[in-house]
Parts: C-alpha cells; sequence; structure tokens
C-alpha cells in the first residue's frame, strides 16, 4: 500500500501516530453544529444569524472562525433577492379615506379587517399571497393565492373572510392604496355586503405591524429562499402558516 501511495512505511507509521490537537478537534465538533444549524435554516443562515444561534448555546466563536469553517465544509447561505413591489399606488382609480386613522385596535370580533399581499418565489415562478387579518383576534381569517396579482386575488381572499365569519354591516376593511383594493370589482363587493373601505395614507406602513408576524414566519421565510420548490407545496407551507 505505501508503494501505492508512493510513501515510505517509516512515514506511514508516524502518520497513525499522530494524534488530532485539541484545536483540531474542536473544529470538527463546532462544523458538525455549524452544519446542523445550516441545515435547519434551510441554506438561509450566514456567518452573523449562525454565530449569534451559537452563542444562544452558549458557544462563543468569531464571525471569522464559522466563515472559514462554513467554506471549509462548502456551506454558502441563499442571498436574499431583491423586494418585489406588490403594490401599484399609481393609478387613477378612486383612493378611499383613512376611516381606520392608525386606530388598529378593535374591542370585538368582525369590527375592523385589515388586508395584505406579499409575494413568495418558487422554481414556477412567482407566488402572490392575499391575507385578511381580523383586528380582534390578530388572526387570518380570510387567504387566496394565485401566481398574478390581480383584482381578483384580493377578492377571493376578502370573500373567504365573509363567507368565514358573516360580518354585519358597518365593517371596516382597511388596505394600502394598491390598484387591487381599488378596482371596481373590489368596491362592487364592499358595497354588497355594505362594507366601510379605508385605505392607508401614502407611505404609511404601519399595519405591517399586523401583518408581518404571518409575512415574516420561518416557514415562509424559508420558502421564498428555496429556488426548487414548486407551487403545490408553497400552498401546503402556507395553509400551515395561517391559523
Amino acid at each position: 500500500m505505501c508503494s501505492i501511495l508512493g510513501v515510505s512505511r517509516s512515514g506511514y507509521y508516524s502518520w497513525l501516530k499522530v494524534q488530532p490537537s485539541k484545536r483540531m478537534i474542536e473544529n470538527q465538533k463546532l462544523a458538525r453544529r455549524i452544519k446542523e444549524i445550516f441545515i435547519e435554516s434551510r441554506a438561509t443562515y450566514g456567518t452573523r444569524r449562525i454565530r449569534k444561534q451559537l452563542a444562544t448555546q452558549e458557544i462563543s466563536v468569531s464571525r471569522k472562525r464559522v466563515g472559514r469553517l462554513m467554506k471549509q465544509n462548502q456551506l454558502c447561505c441563499k442571498i436574499k433577492r431583491k423586494f418585489k413591489v406588490t403594490t401599484d399606488s399609481k393609478h387613477r382609480l378612486p383612493i378611499a379615506k383613512n376611516v381606520l386613522d392608525r386606530n388598529f385596535s378593535a374591542t370585538g370580533p368582525n369590527q375592523k379587517y385589515v388586508g395584505d399581499i406579499t409575494y413568495i418565489r418558487t422554481q414556477q415562478g412567482w407566488l402572490y399571497l392575499a391575507v385578511v387579518i381580523d383586528l380582534f383576534s390578530r388572526k387570518v381569517v380570510g387567504w387566496a393565492m394565485e401566481d398574478h396579482m390581480e383584482a381578483s386575488l384580493v377578492n377571493d381572499a376578502l370573500l373567504m373572510a365573509l363567507w368565514k365569519r358573516k360580518p354585519k354591516a358597518g365593517l371596516i376593511w382597511h388596505s394600502d392604496r394598491g390598484s387591487q383594493y381599488a378596482s371596481e370589482s373590489h368596491r362592487e363587493i364592499l358595497k354588497d355586503h355594505q362594507i366601510k373601505q379605508s385605505m392607508s395614507r401614502k407611505g404609511d406602513c404601519r399595519k405591517r405591524r399586523y401583518l408581518g408576524r404571518y409575512f415574516a414566519h420561518p416557514m415562509m421565510q424559508n420558502r421564498r429562499a428555496k429556488r426548487d420548490d414548486y407551487k403545490p407545496s408553497a400552498v401546503r407551507v402556507t395553509q400551515r402558516c395561517v391559523p
């Protein structure tokens, strides 16, 4: 075997006697833990977040060392893509008054709903998710997912909420100034169900505080980052993310 490897017998036996250093053993253990965290994050964590996660386990290590071990083990995190705009407020459709006026509290269910749209990247293209949240329970009461951002997307989400909850006349429905919410078909639904439409002021993102807990769900974040995802599995993930 030594002749095949091109080394002397004495050199081979000397190599067998060499014990791994303490640092080498530490790096091996640390690399295994880094890989576990990396896999759990679905390849979305870089050196900063992995180091932070290790700190919660009382493992103190520098970002440089984490980066070196990640490189040695070929662990490369997925880079977040540029923000995709989901609100088209540059239109000539009617803009409703801000009836909600930043009052995001409710004394009972089915008094105030807020809605928004987010996006999910899949191998087959973008998916768009519209949700409706009751400000009393802070729970999703309606949602819809399509591969487009047309008015029918938000219409279906709202109709689901109306079918499930059957709110009385006078419900306040708050959203941004997107063309979907200002569309004629959407306004017809509101008129038929005697719903008061409310739209946020230009540049006001306060409602995102109540929608962010769902859009920032780890499973949703991971699905955004996973390039080889498919629409059916993205739908299943969304169903698990909303109550």
